[in-house]
């Protein structure tokens, strides 16, 4: 199947990373999957949460928000009350990036991940995961050049991406209209090892079957492989950021 943009069936979008693009943070990258792009922050913050204290361990914490204008007919800000599903992409974020770090090598510092949509065409939360992971790894490369890591902690790379069913066809990497039309989505974080983070599977009409999942599945973690195969590459200098 050829899809409206000339990709195959199992083929992502154009994944690129723009490191450094701001200046205040210890990481940042704008991160594009195609038409939706999102700034991805890490900042350093000498201070953990309560349930840290005793622990001689760092932590990590997430916050993610769709800008105004990053839709069509601009969408509100969130102001007071958080959206809720703005809250469940936060706390995915943080779980995801937290299990491939060893908390132990930045005790009593925290990494304050930020990830904001400027943009978005499908695949947003999968973006600003596999965004703040470079950002993260670039927040680690400052704080080691300051001497205040006990160890590098970043043990894996980490990526997400999403596959799903449209029109009969089990697609890699599904922009906004594909998303829409789907009747089985799916996001899966995964790291460079192979080794599955966290699958987030839906049925939208009718309940799919198992082997169909499996396949998206085995889709999904081709995609990851992929990702986390160019964000090594950008880091060791094989890519132009």
């Amino acid at each position: 199947m050829k899809r409206f943009d000339g990709r195959g069936a199992d083929q992502l979008r154009s994944v690129q990373f723009q490191r450094g693009f701001t200046e205040n943070a210890e990481g940042s990258v704008l991160v594009s999957f195609g038409r939706t792009r999102v700034l991805c922050t890490v900042s350093a913050v000498s201070q953990v949460p309560h349930f840290q204290q005793s622990k001689g361990e760092g932590w990590l914490t997430a916050e993610y928000a769709m800008l105004p204008g990053s839709v069509e007919g601009r969408k509100p800000r969130e102001v007071g009350r958080r959206d809720g599903r703005s809250v469940e992409i936060q706390r995915l974020i943080g779980r995801s990036l937290r299990s491939i770090l060893d908390l132990s090598a930045f005790p009593n510092h925290t990494l304050h991940v930020d990830c904001d949509v400027l943009q978005a065409d499908g695949g947003t939360r999968c973006a600003a995961i596999t965004g703040a992971c470079m950002a993260l790894h670039d927040a680690l490369r400052t704080l080691s050049g300051r001497q205040q890591l006990r160890h590098w902690p970043m043990l894996d790379w980490l990526a997400a991406v999403s596959v799903g069913v449209v029109r009969d066809q089990e697609l890699l990497d599904l922009n906004y209209g594909e998303d829409f039309d789907a009747v089985v989505d799916m996001n899966v974080i995964g790291t460079a090892g192979g080794r599955l983070v966290e699958v987030q599977a839906t049925a939208e009409g009718d309940p799919f079957p198992q082997d169909s999942f499996q396949r998206l599945l085995d889709l999904a973690m081709a995609g990851v492989a992929e990702i986390t195969e160019l964000q090594k590459q950008v880091v060791e200098g094989g890519l132009p950021v």
